[in-house]
C-alpha cells in the first residue's frame, strides 16, 4: 500500500452511510496528503516533523523552545488526556508565542481527567496558536520518518474542509528547513532577569532559593524553566540574559559559572554571533557547562563541527553511557543536530555516548572546568536519572572559588 494510503487507512471516521469530511491536513514535502480531523488553532503553518516516544509530559513537550520551526509527532496515541495547568510550561517567556509549529496526534483528544487539570487540552492548543490533527496513524507516519528522514511539511486545520492544495505546497516551498535557520532569536528573553524558583514537590508546588552560595549568568537561546529551577535548587543565584549577550556583559556580572542553554535551530547559524562570545568566556577560566544547542555551539566554540541527523532524537527512554563513571542513564533528548566527534580536538574529551545510534552526548575540555551534554537532565518531561550534572557544575565552581 502507498505511504499516503497506509497514512490515510485510519484518518477516516467512517459511518454506515458514509465518510466524514477531513478538517485537517498534513501535506509532506514528497507530496504525500494525510487527511485528518482538526483540532487547537485554525489556519496553517509549516515546519519539520518529527517524532516524539515519549508517554507523558505533552505539555513541557509543546512548550519547549527546543521545538520551534517544528510540527511533534506522538508515537504515544492518547495525548490530552490529563488536559493542561499553568505548572508545567516550560519556556521561559511566558509571555512568547509557541516556538512549535503544530502536532500529529493519533487518537481524538477527550475531556481532561486529572486533579492539576486547569484548562482543556484542545482550549490550551487554540490558545497557543498550536494546530493539531487527530486520527493519524502515527506509527506508519513515525516509521516514514525513520527511513526517509525528518520531512518538511504543511499543516493546515480548516473546519469547513474546504483546503486549496495549490497554495499549501506554495506555502511549503517557502520554508527553508532547519540548515542554516537561527531560531534562538526568536525564543529568546528580550531581557535579562534573576531567577530563584526551585524545583516542583507534590503537594507544595514551587519553592524559592533563599541563600544561594553561587551566581550563575544563564545565556537563553531558548531556555527551559526546568533548567532554571534545578541549578537554583542546586545552591545558584541566576542572571538570565539573551542570546545576543557578549561575553563583556556577561563577565560583567562577575558570576561564579556560566550556562549556556538549549535551544532549537541549527547551531552554526546560531553560533555565528554565540560562538565566538562562548569562545572568550572559555578563555576566561569560569566554569561553564551547556546543554543541548549550548552544548553543540560549545563544540563548535572549541574547534569541532556539527552534522544534521537523520531522524534526530526525541523523547524520554534514550539509554546514555557516561564514560567519566561507566553508568548507563536514561535521559530525555530533543535535537535534530549533534557534535561531529571525530572533529573535535585533542584537548576535548568526549564524556557520553548514545547508546542508540552512538552519537556524541557529552564533551569536557581536559585542561578547563568546561563540559557540555546534548541531552536534557532537567527531566521536563523524562526520568531524573541526570540530574547529578547540576551537582557536578556546583562541584566545578565550588573548586574553581577555592582557588581565587
Amino acid at each position: 500500500m502507498p505511504a499516503g494510503e497506509a497514512l490515510n487507512a485510519r484518518a477516516r471516521a467512517t459511518a454506515p452511510w458514509g465518510e466524514e469530511s477531513a478538517t485537517a491536513l498534513l501535506v509532506l514535502a514528497d507530496g504525500t496528503v494525510i487527511e485528518g480531523k482538526g483540532a487547537g488553532a485554525v489556519g496553517i503553518a509549516v515546519g519539520e516533523v518529527c517524532f516524539n516516544t515519549a508517554m507523558t509530559g505533552y505539555q513541557e513537550i509543546l512548550t519547549d523552545p527546543s521545538y520551534a520551526g517544528q510540527i511533534i509527532t506522538f508515537t504515544f496515541p492518547h495525548i490530552g488526556n490529563v488536559g493542561t495547568n499553568t505548572e508545567d510550561i516550560e519556556t521561559a517567556s511566558l509571555a512568547a508565542a509557541s516556538g512549535v509549529r503544530g502536532c500529529v496526534l493519533r487518537a481524538p483528544i477527550t475531556r481532561a481527567s486529572n486533579y492539576r487539570a486547569r484548562q482543556e487540552f484542545d482550549d490550551w492548543l487554540k490558545a497557543r496558536g498550536i494546530i493539531a490533527i487527530t486520527g493519524i496513524d502515527t506509527r506508519a507516519l513515525t516509521a516514514l520518518i525513520r527511513e526517509k528522514g525528518m520531512p518538511n511539511a504543511a499543516i493546515a486545520h480548516a473546519p469547513d474542509g474546504k483546503f486549496d492544495l495549490a497554495a499549501l505546497n506554495r506555502t511549503l516551498a517557502g520554508f527553508p528547513g532547519m540548515v542554516g535557520l537561527d531560531l534562538a532569536k526568536d525564543v529568546t528573553s528580550g531581557q535579562s532577569y534573576g531567577w530563584n524558583e526551585t524545583e516542583w514537590r507534590w503537594n507544595e508546588g514551587y519553592g524559592h532559593e533563599t541563600a544561594a552560595r553561587f551566581h550563575v549568568v544563564a545565556i537563553d537561546y531558548g531556555l527551559k524553566r526546568n533548567i532554571l529551577r534545578e541549578l537554583a535548587t542546586a545552591g545558584c543565584k541566576l542572571t538570565v540574559l539573551p542570546a545576543t549577550a557578549t561575553a563583556e556583559e556577561v563577565l560583567a556580572r562577575k558570576p561564579d559559572g556560566v550556562f549556556l542553554s538549549n535551544g532549537p535551530g541549527d547551531p552554526a547559524a546560531t553560533g555565528v554571533y554565540a560562538v565566538p562570545e562562548i569562545r572568550k568566556l572559555v578563555d576566561s577560566g569560569l566554569p561553564v557547562f551547556g546543554i543541548c544547542l549550548g552544548h553543540q555551539m560549545l563544540g563548535l566554540a572549541l574547534g569541532g563541527t556539527t552534522r544534521k541527523m537523520h531522524q534526530g532524537h526525541h523523547g524520554a527512554n534514550h539509554p546514555v553511557k557516561d564514560f567519566t563513571t561507566g553508568k548507563v542513564e536514561i535521559t530525555s533528548m530533543n535535537h535534530g543536530f549533534a557534535v561531529d566527534r571525530e572533529s573535535l580536538p585533542a584537548n576535548v574529551e568526549e564524556t557520553h555516548v548514545s547508546l542508540f545510534d552512538g552519537s556524541n552526548c557529552g564533551l569536557k575540555v581536559k585542561d578547563r572546568p568546561v563540559f557540555s551534554v546534548q541531552y536534557h537532565p532537567e527531566a521536563s518531561p523524562g526520568p531524573q536519572d541526570s540530574h547529578y550534572l547540576f551537582k557536578r557544575f556546583v562541584a566545578l565552581m565550588e573548586e574553581n572559588k577555592g582557588k581565587g
